[in-house]
Protein backbone atom coordinates (compact mmCIF):
# COMPACT_ATOMS: atom_id res chain seq x y z
CA UNK A 1 0.00 0.00 0.00
CA UNK A 2 2.87 2.37 0.77
CA UNK A 3 4.16 1.93 -2.78
CA UNK A 4 0.77 2.90 -4.17
CA UNK A 5 0.57 6.04 -2.06
CA UNK A 6 4.15 6.98 -2.98
CA UNK A 7 3.14 6.79 -6.64
CA UNK A 8 0.17 9.07 -5.91
CA UNK A 9 2.31 11.47 -3.88
CA UNK A 10 4.78 11.80 -6.75
CA UNK A 11 1.99 12.89 -9.08
CA UNK A 12 0.67 15.31 -6.45
CA UNK A 13 4.08 16.88 -5.86
CA UNK A 14 4.59 17.38 -9.60
CA UNK A 15 1.35 19.38 -9.74
CA UNK A 16 1.63 21.19 -6.39
CA UNK A 17 -1.29 19.26 -4.93
CA UNK A 18 -1.52 18.37 -1.25
CA UNK A 19 -4.46 16.12 -0.49
CA UNK A 20 -5.81 15.64 3.01
CA UNK A 21 -7.26 12.30 1.95
CA UNK A 22 -4.74 10.57 -0.30
CA UNK A 23 -7.19 7.74 -0.97
CA UNK A 24 -9.34 10.17 -2.92
CA UNK A 25 -6.43 10.98 -5.22
CA UNK A 26 -5.57 7.30 -5.58
CA UNK A 27 -9.16 6.64 -6.61
CA UNK A 28 -9.06 9.46 -9.17
CA UNK A 29 -5.99 7.87 -10.74
CA UNK A 30 -7.41 4.34 -10.83
CA UNK A 31 -8.69 3.11 -14.19
CA UNK A 32 -11.15 0.24 -13.93
CA UNK A 33 -8.84 -1.99 -15.98
CA UNK A 34 -6.34 -2.00 -13.10
CA UNK A 35 -8.90 -3.38 -10.69
CA UNK A 36 -9.99 -5.96 -13.27
CA UNK A 37 -6.41 -7.27 -13.26
CA UNK A 38 -6.04 -6.95 -9.48
CA UNK A 39 -9.26 -8.25 -7.94
CA UNK A 40 -7.51 -8.63 -4.58
CA UNK A 41 -7.49 -4.84 -4.16
CA UNK A 42 -10.41 -3.39 -2.25
CA UNK A 43 -10.41 -0.14 -4.20
CA UNK A 44 -12.89 1.98 -6.12
CA UNK A 45 -12.18 3.04 -9.70
CA UNK A 46 -12.48 6.66 -10.80
CA UNK A 47 -15.85 6.54 -12.55
CA UNK A 48 -17.95 7.96 -9.69
CA UNK A 49 -15.45 10.79 -9.22
CA UNK A 50 -15.59 11.41 -12.97
CA UNK A 51 -19.35 11.96 -12.68
CA UNK A 52 -18.89 14.47 -9.89
CA UNK A 53 -16.01 16.26 -11.58
CA UNK A 54 -18.03 16.69 -14.77
CA UNK A 55 -20.73 18.53 -12.81
CA UNK A 56 -18.20 20.65 -10.91
CA UNK A 57 -16.49 21.71 -14.14
CA UNK A 58 -19.80 22.67 -15.73
CA UNK A 59 -20.66 24.92 -12.80
CA UNK A 60 -17.19 26.40 -12.41
CA UNK A 61 -16.93 27.33 -16.08
CA UNK A 62 -20.50 28.65 -16.25
CA UNK A 63 -19.69 30.96 -13.33
CA UNK A 64 -16.30 31.98 -14.77
CA UNK A 65 -17.61 32.73 -18.26
CA UNK A 66 -20.67 34.58 -16.93
CA UNK A 67 -18.42 36.96 -14.98
CA UNK A 68 -15.65 37.14 -17.58
CA UNK A 69 -17.96 38.11 -20.45
CA UNK A 70 -20.79 40.18 -18.95
CA UNK A 71 -22.21 41.20 -22.33
CA UNK A 72 -22.03 37.83 -24.10
CA UNK A 73 -25.41 36.30 -25.04
CA UNK A 74 -26.48 33.00 -23.57
CA UNK A 75 -25.79 31.05 -26.75
CA UNK A 76 -22.19 32.28 -26.90
CA UNK A 77 -21.58 31.42 -23.25
CA UNK A 78 -23.03 27.98 -23.78
CA UNK A 79 -20.83 27.41 -26.81
CA UNK A 80 -17.72 28.55 -24.96
CA UNK A 81 -18.40 26.32 -21.99
CA UNK A 82 -19.05 23.34 -24.22
CA UNK A 83 -15.80 23.97 -26.10
CA UNK A 84 -13.87 24.09 -22.84
CA UNK A 85 -15.32 20.91 -21.32
CA UNK A 86 -15.30 18.70 -24.39
CA UNK A 87 -13.22 15.55 -24.46
CA UNK A 88 -10.25 16.78 -26.49
CA UNK A 89 -9.85 19.94 -24.40
CA UNK A 90 -9.99 18.11 -21.09
CA UNK A 91 -7.58 15.51 -22.47
CA UNK A 92 -5.10 18.33 -23.12
CA UNK A 93 -5.56 19.53 -19.55
CA UNK A 94 -4.83 15.99 -18.37
CA UNK A 95 -1.73 15.83 -20.54
CA UNK A 96 -0.44 19.09 -19.08
CA UNK A 97 -0.72 17.56 -15.62
CA UNK A 98 0.83 14.24 -16.63
CA UNK A 99 -2.28 12.29 -15.69
CA UNK A 100 -2.03 9.67 -18.43
CA UNK A 101 1.33 8.38 -17.29
CA UNK A 102 0.26 8.45 -13.64
CA UNK A 103 -2.84 6.27 -13.92
CA UNK A 104 -3.10 2.87 -12.30
CA UNK A 105 -4.01 0.96 -15.44
CA UNK A 106 -4.13 -2.68 -16.47
CA UNK A 107 -1.35 -4.02 -18.69
CA UNK A 108 -3.77 -4.90 -21.47
CA UNK A 109 -5.16 -1.38 -21.51
CA UNK A 110 -1.66 0.11 -21.53
CA UNK A 111 -0.59 -2.11 -24.43
CA UNK A 112 -3.53 -0.92 -26.54
CA UNK A 113 -2.62 2.75 -26.00
CA UNK A 114 -4.87 3.46 -23.04
CA UNK A 115 -2.57 6.07 -21.53
CA UNK A 116 -2.76 8.12 -24.72
CA UNK A 117 -6.50 7.73 -25.30
CA UNK A 118 -8.28 11.08 -25.16
CA UNK A 119 -11.43 9.66 -23.56
CA UNK A 120 -9.39 8.05 -20.77
CA UNK A 121 -7.41 11.20 -20.08
CA UNK A 122 -10.57 13.29 -20.11
CA UNK A 123 -12.31 10.97 -17.66
CA UNK A 124 -9.29 10.96 -15.35
CA UNK A 125 -9.10 14.75 -15.36
CA UNK A 126 -12.77 14.96 -14.41
CA UNK A 127 -12.13 12.41 -11.66
CA UNK A 128 -9.23 14.50 -10.36
CA UNK A 129 -11.49 17.55 -10.24
CA UNK A 130 -14.10 15.54 -8.34
CA UNK A 131 -11.51 14.30 -5.86
CA UNK A 132 -10.05 17.75 -5.31
CA UNK A 133 -13.51 19.22 -4.82
CA UNK A 134 -14.34 16.67 -2.12
CA UNK A 135 -10.97 17.13 -0.45
CA UNK A 136 -10.57 20.92 -0.53
CA UNK A 137 -13.63 22.56 -2.10
CA UNK A 138 -14.39 24.66 -5.13
CA UNK A 139 -11.78 27.35 -4.49
CA UNK A 140 -8.91 24.88 -4.79
CA UNK A 141 -10.44 23.37 -7.91
CA UNK A 142 -10.65 26.86 -9.37
CA UNK A 143 -6.94 27.41 -8.68
CA UNK A 144 -6.10 24.24 -10.58
CA UNK A 145 -8.49 24.59 -13.49
CA UNK A 146 -8.59 28.27 -14.43
CA UNK A 147 -4.94 28.58 -15.52
CA UNK A 148 -5.55 25.65 -17.86
CA UNK A 149 -8.79 27.20 -19.13
CA UNK A 150 -7.19 30.56 -19.77
CA UNK A 151 -4.65 28.88 -22.02
CA UNK A 152 -7.47 27.54 -24.21
CA UNK A 153 -9.88 30.47 -24.03
CA UNK A 154 -8.71 32.47 -27.04
CA UNK A 155 -8.92 29.44 -29.32
CA UNK A 156 -12.35 28.52 -27.94
CA UNK A 157 -13.66 32.03 -28.57
CA UNK A 158 -12.36 32.02 -32.13
CA UNK A 159 -13.92 28.64 -32.75
CA UNK A 160 -17.32 29.62 -31.39
CA UNK A 161 -17.28 32.85 -33.41
CA UNK A 162 -16.59 30.87 -36.60
CA UNK A 163 -19.48 28.44 -36.15
CA UNK A 164 -23.16 29.07 -36.67
CA UNK A 165 -25.55 27.67 -34.05
CA UNK A 166 -26.67 24.74 -36.21
CA UNK A 167 -23.07 23.60 -36.70
CA UNK A 168 -22.32 23.91 -32.99
CA UNK A 169 -25.46 21.98 -32.08
CA UNK A 170 -24.75 19.20 -34.55
CA UNK A 171 -21.18 18.69 -33.35
CA UNK A 172 -22.21 18.80 -29.71
CA UNK A 173 -25.19 16.46 -30.11
CA UNK A 174 -23.26 13.93 -32.18
CA UNK A 175 -20.37 13.95 -29.74
CA UNK A 176 -22.44 13.66 -26.59
CA UNK A 177 -25.42 11.63 -27.69
CA UNK A 178 -24.55 10.13 -31.06
CA UNK A 179 -27.61 11.93 -32.49
CA UNK A 180 -27.96 14.25 -35.48
CA UNK A 181 -30.41 17.14 -34.93
CA UNK A 182 -33.55 17.11 -37.10
CA UNK A 183 -35.45 20.30 -37.95
CA UNK A 184 -39.17 20.53 -38.60
CA UNK A 185 -41.21 23.56 -39.58
CA UNK A 186 -44.24 23.52 -37.31
CA UNK A 187 -45.93 26.78 -38.21
CA UNK A 188 -45.98 29.56 -40.79
CA UNK A 189 -47.93 32.70 -39.83
CA UNK A 190 -48.77 35.85 -41.73
CA UNK A 191 -49.26 36.81 -45.39
CA UNK A 192 -47.21 35.17 -48.13
CA UNK A 193 -44.92 38.16 -48.53
CA UNK A 194 -44.10 38.42 -44.79
CA UNK A 195 -44.42 35.02 -43.19
CA UNK A 196 -42.96 34.18 -39.81
CA UNK A 197 -41.78 30.58 -39.57
CA UNK A 198 -41.55 28.49 -36.42
CA UNK A 199 -39.08 25.60 -36.47
CA UNK A 200 -38.50 22.89 -33.87
CA UNK A 201 -35.28 20.92 -33.57
CA UNK A 202 -35.31 17.32 -32.35
CA UNK A 203 -32.70 15.04 -30.83
CA UNK A 204 -34.06 11.57 -31.40
CA UNK A 205 -37.78 11.78 -30.71
CA UNK A 206 -37.51 14.63 -28.22
CA UNK A 207 -37.96 18.30 -29.18
CA UNK A 208 -35.10 20.26 -27.66
CA UNK A 209 -35.46 23.77 -29.10
CA UNK A 210 -37.74 26.14 -30.97
CA UNK A 211 -37.09 29.27 -32.98
CA UNK A 212 -38.86 31.84 -35.12
CA UNK A 213 -37.68 33.81 -38.13
CA UNK A 214 -38.72 35.47 -41.37
CA UNK A 215 -37.19 32.51 -43.22
CA UNK A 216 -36.98 28.82 -42.39
CA UNK A 217 -33.18 29.09 -42.28
CA UNK A 218 -33.21 31.88 -39.68
CA UNK A 219 -35.87 30.06 -37.67
CA UNK A 220 -33.74 26.91 -37.68
CA UNK A 221 -30.67 28.83 -36.47
CA UNK A 222 -32.73 30.31 -33.65
CA UNK A 223 -34.06 26.85 -32.77
CA UNK A 224 -30.46 25.61 -32.56
CA UNK A 225 -29.56 28.51 -30.26
CA UNK A 226 -32.52 27.65 -28.06
CA UNK A 227 -31.42 24.01 -27.92
CA UNK A 228 -27.86 25.00 -26.97
CA UNK A 229 -29.23 27.04 -24.09
CA UNK A 230 -31.37 24.13 -22.86
CA UNK A 231 -28.84 21.31 -22.75
CA UNK A 232 -30.01 20.14 -19.33
CA UNK A 233 -33.30 19.14 -20.98
CA UNK A 234 -31.69 16.93 -23.62
CA UNK A 235 -32.09 13.16 -23.55
CA UNK A 236 -29.91 11.90 -20.73
CA UNK A 237 -29.80 15.31 -19.08
CA UNK A 238 -27.32 16.71 -21.59
CA UNK A 239 -24.47 14.98 -19.81
CA UNK A 240 -21.44 14.03 -21.82
CA UNK A 241 -17.79 14.75 -22.68
CA UNK A 242 -17.85 16.62 -25.92
CA UNK A 243 -18.66 20.18 -26.91
CA UNK A 244 -18.81 22.25 -30.07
Amino acid sequence: MDDYLEWVATFAAHNDLAFKDWILLRTALTHRSYLNEHPELDWEDNERLEYLGDAVLDFLLADYLFLQFPHAPEGELTGLRAALVRRDTLARFAQALGIGQSLFMGHGEVETGGRERAATRCAAFEALVGALYLDQGLERVTQLVLPLVEGELAEARAEVADKDPKSRLQELAQGRLGLTPRYRTVRADGPDHAKTFTVEVYLGEAPCGEGEGLSKQVAAQNAALDALARQDEWPGGGAGDLGP
